[in-house]
């Protein structure tokens, strides 16, 4: 609990106005060079728009020097913080060793297939890309062609990638009639809408009627195990395993975030549900370009090359596949991960930090909720956690933007609107300053 004597001591992190010539000048620079002066979808109101600079454990730097916990790591990879010293050595003795050569072999790449292999239930072959975008799009492509159909199920509000194939109704602003996709992005040919079918995520009613009126269309199913932070709703993975078992239909599990952040196993393992197709990436690649598709053999093996210009044959190729670098790196993490009680010590960390931001939402009378599963958390606007994405839909997205952006001016920084994750790095320290922090938003908002 926040006393009234540790909300009025001064914050040690946060930008409270601290803002170097050296920063508006960073950011100047960036909105004459790059479109909306961003690297990506986000840009912050100009008071909180920031540079990084450096980080350290749980915490980072912006070029103004300001001190902030960070709850974003990466969007998801950095599981082991910023700069752990054993990512940081295998970068160093790799770049020694070279840093890139070209996607046929080399000895960093077969190490990790083997690791993964041993580790994720489904994975009976394994191939790397660049990140979890082109796995998404290469499990698809392979579905596809051994099935022979053209239809993917997704569900609504889940996340697959920046693909044509991907980016329907990740983000619709209306609700329309399941299974219409809503593309999310200009420049989507409506063809790839018809071939991409939508159905309510939990809801293993509605997927069975959208699958029973598309006979023989479906080539998969693709499914976030844990739906952006909706956990999955009890026997709806086992049901979708056996929809797919009973009618021709590969599964595939978009594992980009939960594998090995759920397990070294990922959500497969966790959940006692193995998949026909895995895609990987964030942790994966420890913070470096790497991604994986992982799946049954036969699938897998459509993409031999000694099968060119065959029948069935599935071009897959990426000049950085399976990059050393990012190898030794996600070899590095993964030998972090796999040390005695380091899941437990995870899950307990943001148990505890997920309670003590209930208790000072609730000190507040905030109608809000704090919610998550293992070592990812969330906040909405609403009386109860999600069980779909028109759940989230029906949430006061706009406050919650609002109080995110507060949050990070009090030094906590997350993705405003996206569900947030910690690090083996976050500790007693981050709880304790991150309840503050949230103490302080409140006041603020509620001003």
């Amino acid at each position: 609990m926040t006393t009234t004597a540790e909300a009025a001591r001064p914050p040690s992190i946060g930008r409270h106005g601290r803002f170097t010539d050296m920063e508006r000048n960073n950011l100047a620079e960036a909105e004459s060079l790059l479109p909306g002066g961003v690297m990506g979808s986000t840009r912050l109101p100009d008071d909180i728009a920031l540079v990084f600079s450096h980080g350290r454990g749980a915490r980072f730097r912006d070029t103004s020097g300001n001190e902030y916990i960070d709850y974003c790591l990466g969007s998801g990879p950095l599981i082991l913080g910023h700069a752990h010293e054993a990512v940081v050595r295998a970068i160093t003795e790799q770049a020694a060793r070279g840093t890139h050569f070209f996607s046929m072999l080399n000895d960093q790449a077969i190490l990790l297939a083997r690791r993964i292999a041993s580790l994720v239930p489904c994975a009976a072959r394994v191939r790397f890309v660049s990140s979890g975008s082109e796995a998404t799009f290469n499990a698809m492509r392979l579905a596809r062609a051994f099935t022979g159909r053209p239809r993917v199920l997704k569900f609504e509000g889940a996340y697959h990638g920046h693909h044509d194939y991907a980016a329907l109704s990740t983000y619709p602003n209306q609700t329309v009639n399941y299974p219409v996709a809503l593309p999310d992005s200009a420049g989507i040919p409506a063809g790839v809408q018809e071939l991409t079918l939508i159905a309510p995520y939990n809801d293993f009613d509605a997927t069975r009627s959208i699958v029973d009126d598309h006979p023989e269309e479906i080539a998969a199913i693709i499914v976030e195990p844990v739906q952006r932070i909706i956990p999955p709703a009890e026997g709806f993975l086992e049901g979708l395993r056996s929809l797919c078992d009973g009618r021709g239909i590969l599964l595939i599990f978009d594992e980009v975030v939960t594998g090995f952040r759920l397990g070294l196993g990922g959500a497969q393992a966790y959940y006692g549900v193995t998949p026909d197709l895995c895609t990987l990436g964030k942790i994966v690649g420890g913070g470096t370009p790497l991604g994986a598709i992982a799946g049954r053999a036969e699938v897998m093996d459509q993409c031999d090359p000694r099968h060119k210009g065959e029948h069935g044959y599935v071009y897959q190729n990426g000049t950085l596949n399976g990059n050393p670098l990012s190898a030794a790196v996600a070899l590095a993490t993964l030998d972090e991960l796999s040390r005695p009680g380091v899941y437990d010590r995870l899950f307990a960390h943001c148990t505890t930090l997920r309670a003590a931001i209930i208790e000072v939402l609730d000190r507040h009378a905030m109608s809000a909720v704090c919610f998550g599963t293992g070592p990812m958390w969330h906040i909405l606007f609403t009386d109860r956690p999600p069980r779909s994405h028109r759940d989230v839909m029906a949430s006061d997205g706009a406050a919650l933007i609002r109080f995110d952006q507060e949050l990070i001016r009090q030094g906590l920084f997350v993705l405003p609107g996206t569900r947030r994750f910690i690090s083996t790095e976050h500790g007693d320290a981050e709880i304790e300053d991150t309840a503050r922090a949230v103490d302080r938003a409140c006041r603020r908002f509620q001003g």
